[in-house]
């Protein structure tokens, strides 16, 4: 008899399991009827695995091939605002069928004024394979706007809250948001949560380790848009305004900025800087690694008296070394930093290297002034609300949160040494650099312009270096780079204060034969 009754236990639960089951999931149109309070979920539909989305604008990517996913789409506190106005925190959500899911979170960053959607992909930084075909549940947001005009579209700042969306809340609402979307979906929650950004998510992700210090266990922020206005200030008027002086003039007086040096003067110019910085690593291979051991004087290069061949003139090189000594004010304090000598800074393209200016910037016409008045201009040029400034991350750094840092030497935006000084700053309000290095690594990047290209190596996997230093505790003390601008090469990056540095032996070409120094 109780042999009987065990049996016919074992037979209940064996039909009622596959029962449990499957009410412990939910279908990916289920989520579509999920409430949460202030958001509204417009659709939940399965995107078949293979599918290519068209680019996102004219001439831009497409998207795909994808694995199979449930993509989510909503809106948190839609409301009507300034001038009658809709706004609301667009986001979207990709959820890995269940059995790719690896049970994690990952939440990509904006760029430049956001107002757009991306697709939840998760594909910067994230090595050969972009986070979602990793098994990460992704997630995006327009920070609470739609971009009317382009990716510099800011006129939503009119409206007060969509300002502060953007500034520093709707990262955290949409985090918030998907966490529960993610439960839902999978009947569990995400066991870890990343953010990787750059740029203006960049500025994101240091502002959500400050201000929502618990949201996230893994940042990664590369070349922040830290100081926008200030930056601004640097690259759009005072290195231009010191060209000025040196440039030539056409007949109106006007100088011509986009003359500053000759296609002569320009390689002299770098070809001096690469035989004087190049093989400081041990290997001459157009790429400087040790940026900040680079003693480059672009004096050498001006003219003495009576020598006209191979040199510059000095009114010239005495433009270039106050441009990238970066803004002063009357009183000589340091408004701004100055920007690295490197590799890329002759480069040119949409966001030219800072030795290759034409006439105009990303934001229109340089100026045609000779001169400026930093005070002035500084007066106005930081945002507190916007600006990622607070340095007591200690609620962070106790939480377990691990923060990586990366930037571009020759990025021409937003230089590499405001990154460094702000990770420098971290030591004395938490505890010193080795209590912060326990936390927090930064990463520069040779050769990279903003975010990527350049004489680079730009494609690493910063987002598995985040990920094994949170679940594995394995601090990244470099992480390895490959690109297409040398193929076959790649090179370690290492954690600041260190650089890569050649063994002697082996194929240079192999970061295998480098160590950290």
């Amino acid at each position: 008899m109780k042999q009987s009754n065990l049996l016919l236990l074992a037979m209940i639960t064996t039909c009622i399991a596959p029962v449990a089951r499957a009410l412990s999931t939910n279908s990916c149109a289920d989520v579509a009827n999920l409430q949460i309070d202030g958001v509204e979920i417009s659709s939940a539909v399965l995107v078949p695995a293979g599918t290519t989305v068209p680019p996102p604008y004219p001439g831009g990517p497409s998207t795909g091939p994808l694995p199979a996913h449930c993509r989510v789409d909503g809106v948190i506190h839609r409301r009507e605002g300034a001038g009658g106005e809709e706004f609301g925190i667009g986001f979207a959500v990709a959820l890995p069928e269940r059995d790719a899911w690896n049970g994690d979170f990952m939440m990509q960053g904006g760029g430049g004024g956001n107002g757009v959607v991306a697709y939840p992909l998760g594909a910067s930084y994230s090595g050969e394979k972009p986070a979602l075909a990793r098994g990460f549940a992704v997630a995006s947001t327009d920070s609470g706007h739609k971009a009317k005009n382009g990716g510099f579209d800011f006129s939503f700042m009119r409206d007060q809250q969509a300002y502060l969306d953007f500034a520093y809340q709707a990262n955290a609402e949409v985090a918030g948001v998907s966490k529960q979307i993610i439960a839902h979906y999978y009947a569990k929650p995400a066991a870890f949560s990343y953010f990787v950004g750059c740029s203006t998510g960049g500025r994101e992700g240091m502002i959500l380790s400050q201000r929502f210090p618990t949201v996230f266990n893994g940042i990664v922020a590369g070349d922040p848009a830290m100081r926008t206005g200030l930056s601004n200030l640097a690259i759009g008027k005072w290195i231009p305004v010191a060209y000025n002086q040196a440039a030539p003039k056409d007949e109106s007086g006007k100088p011509q900025i986009e003359k500053l040096l000759s296609a002569s003067e320009r390689k002299l110019f770098m070809d001096t800087l690469m035989k004087t910085c190049d093989a400081r690593d041990g290997v001459a291979d157009g790429m400087i690694f040790d940026p900040l051991g680079c003693d480059f004087d672009p004096a050498v290069l001006a003219c003495k008296a009576g020598q006209s061949e191979g040199c510059i003139v000095p009114e010239k090189i005495a433009a270039i070394k106050k441009a990238f000594a970066g803004p002063k004010n009357v009183y000589g304090a340091q408004v701004y930093p100055g920007f690295l000598y490197d590799a890329g800074i002759a480069m040119t393209g949409f966001a030219p290297g800072l030795l290759a200016m034409g006439q105009n910037g990303l934001f229109g016409p340089y100026p045609t002034a000779t001169e400026i008045d930093v005070d002035k201009e500084a007066l106005h040029a930081s945002d507190p609300l916007v600006e990622p400034a607070l340095t007591n991350l200690s609620t962070f750094s106790a939480n377990g949160g691990k923060l990586i840092f990366f930037h571009g030497d020759s990025d021409p935006w937003f230089s590499a040494l405001d990154t460094l000084g702000y990770y420098q700053s971290l030591g004395p309000a938490n505890g010193g650099a080795d209590k912060v290095d326990e936390w927090s690594r930064l990463f520069l990047v040779p050769g990279m312009a903003h975010c990527g290209g350049g004489l680079a190596l730009d494609r690493f996997d910063m987002l598995g270096a985040v990920v094994n230093w949170v679940e594995k505790g394995t601090a990244p003390d470099a992480v390895i780079a490959t690109g297409q601008t040398f193929p076959g090469r790649s090179r370690p990056l290492c954690a600041y204060p260190k650089h890569a540095q050649y063994t002697g032996s082996g194929d240079s070409e192999d970061a295998r034969n480098f160590r950290c120094q």
